[in-house]
């Protein structure tokens, strides 16, 4: 009998995607400041635990870049451009398997679109999904929780960005404790996104 999958995570073999968080869906994403604060705590715990970043922009022609709060530095970084929802192009593919990555932590837009896809194709292709609630919107709220309804079912594991930062470090004595105990001293931004009915 198959062994359950229950989500452990390791930063050996974890990978942080961070999903078309751009300038132009602003005034139309519900929470926008907050899922970028939480994108934002998470690209920095992942630059400190040395886990790998893969960021996707969706036609940034259109839709304009990565948005600069969340700090990523595109001479470190490649931002994988694509028109398709999911993340997971031939290149990101390639990545994943240079990496060794069997875990995907996921952050970004929109939650029905492109969070959805990305999480069916790594499931399918075998990968652990780590989808961070608080981390993810859409422009509708009712989108938004039938999403996570449909990844839960086939088998993503939904939790918060506090959550997985500490099943990350394991540990206080990880000498990496005091750099990501920072970023969580002072709790995620308070919205209606870990509630299934918007407070607004």
């Amino acid at each position: 009998m198959a062994a359950r999958r229950i989500g452990q995570i390791s930063v050996r073999s974890a990978s942080l995607f961070l999903c078309d968080m751009q300038e132009k869906f602003r005034p139309t994403i519900q929470y926008f400041p907050e899922i970028v604060e939480v994108s934002r705590r998470m690209f920095r715990a992942a630059e400190n635990l040395e886990i790998p970043v893969i960021a996707t922009e969706q036609y940034p022609k259109g839709l304009g870049p990565t948005v600069s709060e969340i700090g990523i530095d595109h001479a470190k970084y490649k931002v994988h451009a694509k028109t398709c929802f999911t993340m997971l192009s031939p290149d990101v593919e390639e990545q994943l398997k240079e990496q060794g990555t069997k875990s995907v932590i996921l952050c970004g837009i929109e939650t029905q679109a492109c969070i959805q896809q990305t999480t069916l194709d790594l499931l399918e292709r075998d990968f652990d999904v780590h989808v961070i609630a608080d981390g993810c919107s859409s422009r509708s709220m009712v989108d938004r929780m039938f999403a996570f309804e449909r990844m839960r079912q086939s088998g993503a594991f939904i939790t918060t960005s506090e959550a997985m930062l500490l099943q990350l470090l394991k540990d206080s004595k990880n000498p990496k404790f005091k750099d990501v105990q920072k970023l969580i001293m002072t709790s995620a931004p308070d919205s209606a996104l870990l509630t299934k009915v918007p407070e607004k």
